[in-house]
């Protein structure tokens, strides 16, 4: 990958190329740019196939690239919860039953009462049910990821002409499509991506037709959002509600009568809401025992010290069952913000840096001088709303990563695309400057993404995708060694508390395998007791991350 400061020698380097290139030989550079642009522009034309050649290709891509990005590893504590969730739907059911050893048990971001179970709302976990029921989870990433770029293409080409909006696919699918962690790993990103790039594509569509199949999409979006990036969906459904109701209340043009819109539209999207509302509520109540509280709501009463947003102040520390929990929440969270400006602008840097990343790239530098036309175009009002709102509302959380951002992506990349249609019309002394400008901010992206790929780079960022690989080799082995496995995690006093091992799948008690921190006499003799048909190794990541030895403590139950 591209970094500062070969990256912006490369760009330089690459805008004088193409600037050189249109002034030395302008008809021929031309000829040969036009001939390969027309090609796509042919294909661009027929919507609906473009849709489903995008879907295919990056499928296809991905796949091809396996042999330079494997089948990824899971390491983040976020991935595992998910992977939890996931493997709880594929089993058929929404939440596990507390599990009477789940002290041994407990992991980052999963509930443990009422019920066994994710934090997380739903949505991501649903793709990777999924990929379970194919065999592999990773299978409902490529999926949901190859649908996020289609779905993004088809909301472009309800705002852009049809060439502009095929650009615009492009360069999501370059930027997301192989070389990214919302592909390399199992975090999510794609899923709310989708969701808000259905509202976003359905309201154009909405308000020059009105189609009952567009409103249906509407509210499937709203559904995707509020059960993926909840908060940073509501932020962009606040102005695309403004716009919604401006048209309903025939403030718009509209070629529709009052009554077709209601019937064909409000009344399908209300059905969609009523249905969502319902189903999250059902689906907390399994969950927490309460229609109204969400799983992640319980999780953060139970197990966080830091607050949500900038402004909120720390709680007194908590106590917790095994020393990782009381390093990560009551030392790393609050050691990294102290709710000081320096904290404030300590994070705001870290999410700056983290999410120029993943949806921009060095060569985006080039398409600058077209951000001003985009900016006060009269179309790019909504986009902007949503970029500046949702925007507003990721800086204020204090942890915040790329993906939370996910469902203004379709703002992003509209605005990047109509910044290319600006760009390439602007002309210094008669010479096609923007349009040079704009072809090499393309091709250093392809490039960007080949070098990426080639190197094995899963994503910019590079640690969101790399997951250590000899806890799955111990899952391997022990998975073809006879009999059922108990793995006792031993931490050593300098543990990095972002590498944890203690994560298990829905079925606790009939799994093979099963990781169990070690925490007590008392409580692992209690865990001993209850799997006493297992063998029980013990494994120290922090001194030898491969070697598995049998448990060499007397396994006795205690007396009462």
């Amino acid at each position: 990958m591209l970094q500062f400061p070969t990256a912006i020698i490369v760009v330089l380097a690459g805008a004088f190329g193409f600037i050189l290139i249109s002034l030395l030989a302008p008809r021929s550079s031309e000829n040969f740019f036009r001939r390969f642009e027309r090609a796509f522009t042919r294909l661009a034309e027929r919507k609906t196939l473009s849709v489903w050649v995008f879907f295919f290709s990056v499928m296809v891509l991905r796949l091809a690239a396996l042999p330079l990005l494997p089948v990824p590893v899971p390491g983040i504590h976020d991935e595992f919860s998910y992977l939890l969730m996931g493997d709880t739907f594929a089993h058929g059911r929404l939440a596990n039953p507390m599990h009477p050893m789940w002290m041994s048990f407990e992991t980052f971001h999963v509930n443990w009462f009422p019920t066994y179970s994710s934090k997380y709302p739903p949505a991501q976990a649903i793709v990777l049910a999924l990929g379970y029921l194919f065999g592999l989870p990773w299978i409902g990433v490529l999926l949901s990821t190859a649908a996020m770029v289609a779905a993004i293409l088809w909301m472009l080409q309800g705002w852009l002409p049809a060439r502009w909006a095929f650009l615009g696919g492009i360069l999501i699918a370059l930027k997301f499509g192989i070389a990214s962690y919302w592909m390399n790993s199992y975090w999510g990103g794609a899923v709310a991506a989708t969701g808000g790039a259905l509202v976003f594509g359905a309201l154009p569509r909405i308000m020059l037709r009105a189609r009952t199949r567009d409103a249906l999409l509407f509210g499937l979006g709203i559904a995707i959002l509020a059960n993926s990036r909840p908060y940073e969906g509501m932020l962009l459904c606040i102005p695309v509600a403004g716009w919604f109701l401006w048209w309903l209340s025939g403030k718009a043009k509209s070629r529709a009568a009052l009554r077709t819109r209601v019937r064909k539209i409000l009344l399908p999207v209300g059905a969609m809401l009523l249905l969502t509302v319902s189903f999250m509520g059902y689906y907390n109540w399994r969950l927490t025992g309460s229609s109204t509280r969400f799983p992640y709501v319980l999780n953060a009463r139970t197990y966080e010290s830091a607050g949500l947003f900038l402004w909120n102040h720390p709680r007194a520390p908590l106590h917790y069952n095994n020393q990782q929990f009381e390093d990560f929440y009551n030392g790393w969270e609050l050691e990294n913000y102290d709710n000081s400006w320096h904290g404030v602008w300590k994070v705001t840097v870290e999410k700056i840096t983290r999410s120029a990343s993943t949806y921009f790239w060095w060569g985006a530098l080039l398409l600058v001088p077209g951000l001003p036309f985009a900016f006060f175009d009269r179309k790019m009002r909504l986009p902007l709303t949503i970029f500046f709102l949702v925007s507003a509302g990721f800086f204020t959380v204090i942890w915040s990563m790329p993906h939370y951002a996910a469902p203004m992506t379709c703002a992003i990349f509209l605005l990047l695309a109509q910044a290319i249609r600006h760009l390439r019309a602007m002309k210094i002394a008669g010479r096609p400057i923007g349009m040079s400008l704009a072809r090499a901010a393309v091709l250093l992206l392809a490039m960007d993404t080949v070098l990426a790929t080639t190197s094995g780079v899963c994503d910019p960022l590079k640690w969101t995708c790399q997951g250590d690989p000899s806890r799955t080799a111990i899952i391997e082995k022990l998975s073809h060694t006879p009999g059922k496995h108990l793995i006792i995690v031993r931490y050593g006093d300098d543990h990095n508390i972002h590498d944890d091992w203690v994560f298990n799948g829905a079925d606790i008690d009939g799994a093979k395998v099963l990781w169990a921190r070690e925490t007590n006499p008392q409580q692992d003799a209690r865990l001993f007791a209850y799997f006493k048909d297992r063998q029980i190794w013990l494994v120290e990541p922090d001194t030898d991350n491969t070697e598995l030895l049998p448990y060499p403590l007397a396994i006795v139950p205690p007396k009462n």
